[in-house]
């Protein structure tokens, strides 16, 4: 592997100086965003010594807190989820070899590769520069899923001795593009991978993480084997209650309401709001459902469709605000249906139960929003349960 990587080591090289900029860009912004958050906070402390009704805390009417797992990793050990502490006993790269590229993200590059050991078709993904409790979170998280269901599995986890270049190793799927495959899908089939999906979801969130990045490109599905992996968990995170994250997670066409109005005390409920963008652009066939230019145009692209009476009573229950920027640019409206948005091609997908469904998902609320758990339950999945022998609802 240590030939065969050498040409995308020099390209990871040519990257090091830009990567090193976008880095501190990032940590100056997120820094930038803690002290903002301490500023309130401390705002809240002398406001509330004073009874003055404008703190961070008394305008927070409300903290949000997840409705289910909540305590998960409360209730384990601290070794369970403490990234920061834990240390990664790195492999030899030589057991691998690249054969080519086959994909690249904003953290690191892909490529499908050989198991020398076992001639196993691989895949190998090369971590750009980032920080390095991003990395052992990555690690200790996909740990953490291991044997879980329709969780892509962590093979391997090798480091070149010369170069210090990392890389995570996971088994090749033979995968095709969700938005393509839905071409070629039946209304169950449909059903049944967003089914498979949910259990992923679920499963993650039983062992107290968020993934913090549905999307489509982060579904691999082989179907010619019905198998449907989650992957990418380069962004996700173990839930605590009460707990400020980083705003700055999933994909912007992905992301919640939440995230766009700075809303820290987030939850799995995250994960649910994408999942539901993810289904409405099957569905619709509209991909990404909400396109927009950046975050306030985003929040703007959702507004169009849910309308603002829902949106003031989530930002009142929560003691939240919009920026100036944001309430400068949105105006009153009211919620649209969603049958407005059904193409005459997909009223075979597009029905009733799969409109309610998608209705009970993308919620500004996020304690409204359906979990995954109920989600599975919804009738838009009955027809999976009434086929004999079609689907293991429980693994």
């Amino acid at each position: 592997m240590n030939e065969l990587i050498a040409d995308p080591l020099h390209s990871l090289n040519k990257e090091q100086t830009e990567q090193r900029e976008e880095k501190e860009q990032e940590r100056q912004i997120y820094h930038q965003q803690q002290l903002q958050l301490q500023q309130q906070q401390q705002q809240y402390s002398n406001s509330n010594s004073n009874n003055n009704s404008n703190g961070f805390e008394q305008k927070r009417i409300l903290k949000n807190v997840a409705r289910v797992y909540r305590d998960v990793n409360e209730n384990q050990p601290k070794e369970s989820y403490d990234y920061e502490n834990y240390r990664i006993n790195w492999k030899d790269v030589s057991r691998y070899e690249i054969i080519q590229k086959i994909g690249r993200g904003k953290y690191s590059e892909v490529f499908s590769g050989i198991d020398i050991n076992t001639d196993d078709e691989v895949v190998i993904k090369v971590l750009k520069p980032v920080q390095k409790l991003k990395i052992q979170r990555e690690i200790k998280i996909l740990e953490s899923l291991d044997g879980g269901t329709n969780i892509i599995p962590l093979l391997d986890y090798v480091k070149d001795p010369l170069s210090k270049v990392c890389s995570l190793v996971f088994p090749f799927v033979n995968k095709t593009d969700i938005r393509e495959l839905v071409n070629y899908l039946e209304d169950y089939d449909i059903r049944y991978y967003m089914f498979e999906l949910l259990k992923a979801i679920d499963y993650t969130h039983s062992k107290g993480i968020i993934h913090r990045d549905i999307k489509p490109l982060n579904i691999a599905i082989d179907h010619s084997k019905r198998k449907l992996f989650l992957l990418d968990w380069g962004l996700a995170e173990f839930y605590h209650p009460f707990k400020n994250y980083n705003v700055r997670v999933a994909s912007r066409h992905y992301k919640p309401p939440e995230l766009l109005v700075n809303m820290y005390d987030y939850d799995y409920s995250l994960d649910m709001w994408s999942f539901g963008c993810l289904f409405a652009g099957l569905i619709l066939d509209r991909d990404p459902f909400f396109a927009g230019e950046n975050n306030n145009n985003q929040l703007l692209k959702i507004v169009k469709v849910l309308g603002t009476d829902d949106l003031y009573k989530f930002l009142d229950k929560f003691g939240l605000s919009l920026t100036e920027e944001q309430s400068q640019m949105i105006k009153p409206r009211q919620k649209s249906s969603w049958e407005r948005f059904i193409p005459y091609e997909n009223e075979d997908i597009a029905t009733p139960d799969a409109i309610d469904f998608l209705d009970k998902l993308l919620r500004y609320d996020p304690t409204e929003r359906l979990t995954a758990k109920e989600a599975m339950e919804h009738k838009y999945f009955d027809v999976l349960k009434s086929r004999d022998n079609s689907i293991n609802l429980n693994k």
